[in-house]
């Protein structure tokens, strides 16, 4: 399940079929074979211990692998991410990243919902547009500052789909948040090949 956020608001939450659609991204290919009219009758007159089989080769053909484990995005992402809140300034940021030596950071509420993501690049740009009051500009709370719309997901979601969105939409993190909006954890490219390194059975492309 994914969701967006805009500025704080949830505009959209649904499965990633519909987040390609909604976003207007080419979606994942999809089976090549369907089922004609014949091939479901031979299968309704199967006895029942037979249609097992049948079902497990139709998947089989169609690429839809079902015998491997799916591994959640709770197995990977980092729980324990650094985070500001947004009672504290643009400076605050800059400084929180610097010294972590991380991209981007996730902004909440005192409730830890999530509003967005800062990173150095929104700095400048702010900066950029009153470069003669810079030093007021960095003074300025992040509550005040409007982030653009923010893809998450969920706890519970298939590592393959976050991968894929993530490339897709050309993300390198996505946070993670729970049924009420709040912030569990973040999922990034580095947990994404971390866990494809130590998770021998873990295929990204299936």
């Amino acid at each position: 399940m994914f969701a967006i956020y805009d500025n704080g608001s949830v505009g959209f939450r649904s499965t990633v079929d519909n987040l390609y659609d909604l976003k207007r991204v080419e979606a994942p290919n999809k089976p090549s074979l369907e089922p004609d009219e014949s091939s479901f009758q031979d299968y309704m007159n199967e006895k029942n211990e037979k249609k097992h089989h049948v079902v497990n080769a139709y998947k089989k053909i169609a690429n839809i692998d079902t015998s491997e484990r799916v591994y959640h995005v709770s197995e990977i992402m980092t729980r324990e991410c650094i985070e500001i809140s947004n009672e504290e300034t643009l400076k605050d940021a800059y400084y929180k990243l610097k010294d972590n030596n991380i991209n981007q950071i996730p902004v909440l509420t005192r409730e830890r919902k999530i509003l967005g993501l800062i990173n150095k690049k929104i700095i400048l740009n702010h900066i950029i547009e009153d470069g003669e009051n810079a030093n007021t500009v960095l003074m300025k709370k992040l509550d005040n500052i409007y982030f653009k719309e923010l893809i998450t997901t969920d706890p519970i979601t298939d590592i393959r789909r976050v991968a894929k969105v993530m490339i897709d939409f050309r993300l390198d993190a996505i946070p993670v948040v729970d049924e009420v909006h709040t912030l569990v954890g973040i999922v990034s490219k580095a947990d994404i090949i971390r866990a494809v390194a130590t998770i021998p059975k873990l295929q990204l492309w299936s």
